[in-house]
């Protein structure tokens, strides 16, 4: 029946200890880790699968597990992800590879598709009731309390009602629509692009992989200087099932909230593919035999919103690096800032054992008491953003809130965030295989 109050009719009503707004990689682990901290889980996801940027965008990689001497940062589900991805025979296994940059970097290249069904696998092993097809519509607000998230699904609109509420949706809709306040990016800054993946094959690696840096980047510049190229890059993750590899090779400037022009990106995104496929044909060595085979579902997006949490973490903080007593994750991958336009980037890379710890406190949002943010819109300044963006992170940072949210969710607590016991959250996540320094 149509709610009054609402003006529309909610068609459901759904209770749970927690509610996680998102399905990529740091949602979905959000979800799984609460519920296996004992709560009930729901997980709201756009698409009819999960995974964000790793699955839709074909990212195809998980970066920077480790430190550059060698030392892992990254642990925890993140770890079970790359195992179970290994059983599907769906990624090989950790290895390190020479960025555009010319820096070296550790990966794990992985099947996109097959993703899906390692998410799948984990949420519904861990009892995550997963609602896919849904978008977030409104979210019902009390003084400092979410009571509610409505969302559009092919049921009508159906209100979630939950102790905690987790943002993980990438650009932080739910958390927009209650009101949150939100970072601005200082003068100077712009929104990091996105990026349209491509698949192409088949590839000689063995004489694409032979190139010297030297080489790659004579091409890619050569590339980009005669408009074939959108950025100096001839950036590639090898599919483990076939001799294709995912291209990460285009520049988006484009705030991706705004909806014409997400849209205008996604099809501008796939003209820089294409004309960029015709000249690896053309040009790179190895490549000659290839074609286009596929888009990403959609182009990958780098940066919108970004929370005013507890606390703003900063470039300075993570290279100092800051030691924080409510570290709930670690990262080693460095500051790597995409300019909207022209073809380098900003990349400033840490050596030997250096690694930086990410704050509980940067996951709560000002003004609510029962809510958190993970992901990309994490409390960060645009240059440490650049940096605790990536995927691997993004799953620690997300395991790290889930757990957090089960213990928030307990009738003691009343869904209070900034109640939890930090030493017990911390014990929880190391006896969970995380890493936190």
């Amino acid at each position: 029946m149509e709610d009054k109050r609402y003006g529309y009719r909610i068609a459901a009503a759904i209770d749970a200890d927690v509610v996680v707004c998102g399905g990529g990689v740091a949602g979905a682990m959000a979800a799984v880790a609460a519920a296996r901290a004992g709560a009930s889980v729901v997980l709201v996801e756009r698409y009819g699968f999960l995974g964000g940027n790793a699955t839709a965008g074909a990212v195809a990689q998980f970066n920077s597990w480790q430190t550059a001497n060698g030392r892992r940062v990254i642990g925890g589900l993140a770890d079970e992800v790359a195992m179970r991805l290994e059983r599907y025979g769906g990624a090989g296994g950790h290895a390190s590879f020479v960025m555009s940059t010319g820096h070296r970097m550790d990966r794990v290249e992985y099947a996109p598709e097959v993703l899906k069904l390692v998410l799948d696998d984990m949420v519904q092993e861990a009892g995550v009731r997963p609602l896919l097809h849904a978008s977030v519509l409104d979210v019902r607000v009390t003084g400092r309390h979410i009571d509610a998230v409505h969302v559009l699904t092919k049921s009508g609109v159906v209100e979630l009602r939950a102790q905690v509420l987790i943002d993980a949706s990438g650009d932080i809709d739910a958390l927009k629509r209650a009101g949150a306040a939100f970072l601005e990016l200082d003068d100077g800054e712009a929104l990091q692009p996105a990026t349209m993946m491509f698949r192409f094959g088949p590839i000689d690696f063995a004489r694409f992989e032979a190139l010297s840096k030297t080489e790659i980047a004579a091409l890619a510049r050569r590339g980009y200087d005669e408009g074939q190229l959108a950025r100096a890059a001839l950036h590639a993750s090898r599919d483990p099932f076939s001799t294709d590899a995912w291209f990460n090779i285009g520049r988006l400037g484009i705030d991706a909230t705004d909806a014409m022009a997400l849209g205008a990106a996604e099809i501008e995104g796939r003209r820089q593919a294409w004309k960029a496929a015709q000249y690896l044909r053309r040009c790179v060595p190895g490549c000659e035999a290839g074609q286009l085979r596929a888009f990403g579902t959609q182009v990958g997006v780098r940066e919108t919103r970004r929370i005013l949490g507890d606390h703003v973490l900063t470039s300075e903080e993570l290279l100092r690096p800051e030691q924080f007593p409510d570290a709930i994750a670690a990262g080693a991958y460095p500051i790597d800032i995409h300019p909207a336009a022209g073809g380098e980037l900003r990349y400033e890379g840490l050596d030997g054992d250096h690694a930086y710890q990410i704050p509980y406190r940067s996951l709560i949002p000002v003004g609510f008491d029962n809510a958190l943010a993970v992901g990309r819109g994490v409390s960060a300044t645009h240059s440490a953003h650049a940096a605790i963006r990536v995927m691997t992170i993004s799953m620690a940072v997300g395991q790290a809130a889930g757990v957090a949210a089960a213990m928030a969710a307990q009738p003691q607590q009343a869904g209070r965030v900034r109640a939890v016991s930090m030493p017990a959250l911390r014990e929880r996540l190391l006896r969970d295989g995380a890493k936190l320094g």
